[in-house]
């Protein structure tokens, strides 16, 4: 009993911490970042429930933060080994090394994902999870990210991206690719959906 106590006491604090840290960014850098807070479980787990656990090659996580969607993957039966974390805050970045040292985490832009991930896969990915900002991008620069994590995807691998805009992050009508949605997720807060693109 006192150390299931003393594992809870442990576990609170890190999450104060991580909504701490992402606070501060958010305040530094407003558009940089994806949320005011961590993804909540729920929005997490369902982003990792798109991705196969078992398929092979590397999942790409742009935009990881503190690592809430990472912890839902590796929950999910993600290898943590099969990680590729692309991360800009370069104090996220230190966080995710020592969080998941069996993880590659990259300091890079992910909206120069070609550039950034150039020398970093091996094989083609069998999901990419993204947590940026998209909604406050131009569409152009939306789409040049969406046509650059295909060419980095296995064929009908899925780009999975949240949002708490009511209108979808791609719009649905992009030739060749085919488009699902979660259930808004109410219990986030703030509330969100999950869409996933795939392409042929």
């Amino acid at each position: 009993m006192p150390l299931q106590s003393s594992v809870r006491a442990s576990k609170k604090p890190l999450r104060l911490d991580d909504e701490v840290r992402f606070l501060r960014s958010w305040m530094e850098k407003p558009l940089h970042m994806g949320a005011v807070m961590p993804s909540g479980r729920l929005l997490a787990r369902t982003m990792a429930q798109y991705v196969d656990a078992d398929a092979e090659g590397p999942v790409v996580e742009l935009g990881p933060g503190t690592g809430a969607i990472t912890n839902a993957l590796i929950e999910h039966g993600v290898d943590q080994k099969r990680l590729v974390l692309v991360e800009y805050n370069p104090g996220f970045c230190a966080l995710l090394r020592e969080r998941y040292p069996q993880a590659k985490v990259v300091q890079g832009d992910a909206y120069r994902l070609r550039d950034t991930l150039w020398e970093v896969l091996k094989s083609p990915a069998s999901a990419m999870v993204s947590g940026l900002p998209l909604v406050t991008k131009p569409m152009l620069t939306r789409l040049r990210l969406v046509r650059d994590a295909f060419l980095a995807l296995a064929p009908g691998a899925p780009f999975v991206q949240f949002t708490y805009s009511v209108v979808p992050p791609i719009p649905k009508s992009l030739p060749g690719v085919s488009t699902e949605a979660s259930e808004r997720i109410w219990m986030n807060l703030p509330p969100a959906r999950v869409w996933v693109y795939r392409k042929g």
